[in-house]
């Protein structure tokens, strides 16, 4: 029997009510691990792999037959995987989709934890786990996600005591490395936008969801440990800081009516200086200034005008909204 028969049965027959989808390009280090970590969780699981060439694929194949495989010729990115994923897991069903990243190992009650989040509020769009450090889980890795007036997109507790992050709240948007969205909404603001490949789609499709009028919330109770930078390697590197750059102009021009963009200005430029002269610091300032120009490219090509969110003037209030959130997070993120 196919995977995805196993995962459509099982949906059928237990009552599951999400679907796990884990995408994976070279994770060979750390998919076993993860996938043993949800042996016991109520959930479909399906790993979509971006063309992996060390064997991972191979690895789930052989060890899991359990798990939906969903096998691509190449690199997709994070963002094009998970969409194949949701469009062809067998978990389609499911009223929820939970988004997890390979070099991670879930705490038992991970995904009854999400679930309940989302449970009680039907204006609640996603729920963003609490992600602790692999190797030192007394430190918080991601508290969910947080985007401001600098232009900026932060982790809320990053390196701070987990014992410090026990209570849920809201936030801006779910760390995409460990979250649960709903698939009705998902549905009707879009999946993941694909011109991203990875690095602030998650911030992108929260922000997105704001407009549309819903929230995120954070959920302490569903604890993930993760490796990080289990795909691209260090924390700043060449692919990420350049990729990120451009995914930061491109998710501002997607996102902000002119209006919003004038009125942040000064804020935003000011934010680009500051990253600029951190990114000089570290070397990495031409892969800094080179993903800039490419966004700045992208938002002025037909793939990228395709995606720019509608202003509708309806909405008017949950920009209002945003605007105070993005003028409260900048103060929160100077003081931290």
């Amino acid at each position: 029997m196919m995977g995805k028969e196993r995962m459509l049965q099982k949906t059928k027959k237990d009552g599951v009510l999400s679907t796990i989808i884990i995408p994976n390009y070279n994770g060979i280090k750390y998919i076993e691990n993860c996938l043993k970590s949800l042996a016991d969780e109520p959930a479909c699981v399906a790993v979509v792999d971006n063309g992996s060439v060390d064997g991972s694929k191979e690895l789930v194949q052989e060890k899991f037959p359990h798990v939906q495989l969903i096998s691509l010729d190449r690199n997709y990115g994070f963002c094009g995987a998970v969409n194949r994923g949701i469009a062809e897991s067998g978990g389609d069903k499911t009223p929820y989709v939970i988004l997890l990243n390979n070099d991670t190992v879930v705490e038992s009650g991970f995904v009854r934890a999400l679930e309940k989040a989302l449970d009680g509020d039907k204006k609640v769009f996603s729920g963003s786990a609490r992600m602790v450090n692999m190797h030192r889980p007394e430190v918080i890795d991601d508290a969910g996600d947080y985007y401001c007036a600098l232009g900026w997109a932060f982790a809320a507790g990053k390196d701070k005591p987990a014992a410090d992050y026990g209570r849920s709240r809201e936030v801006f948007s779910a760390c995409g490395g460990a979250c649960i969205y709903r698939r009705r909404i998902l549905e009707k603001i879009g999946l993941l936008d694909e011109n991203h490949f990875a690095y602030l789609e998650d911030v992108d499709i929260g922000y997105r969801a704001r407009i549309y009028g819903y929230r995120s919330l954070y959920v302490p109770e569903a604890v993930v440990r993760h490796a990080g930078s289990g795909v691209s390697g260090s924390r700043h590197n060449d692919f990420k800081v350049k990729l990120s750059a451009r995914n930061n102009i491109y998710l501002i021009y997607k996102n902000m009516p002119l209006v919003q963009v004038l009125l942040n200005l000064p804020f935003l430029l000011a934010g680009f200086l500051v990253k600029t002269l951190f990114f000089l610091k570290k070397g990495l300032v031409k892969s800094w200034l080179l993903g800039t120009a490419e966004g700045l490219r992208l938002a002025c090509s037909e793939k990228g005008r395709a995606e720019r969110v509608r202003f509708v003037r309806s909405r008017f209030p949950a920009y209002v909204r945003i605007q105070w959130e993005l003028w409260r997070n900048m103060w929160y993120r100077i003081s931290l």
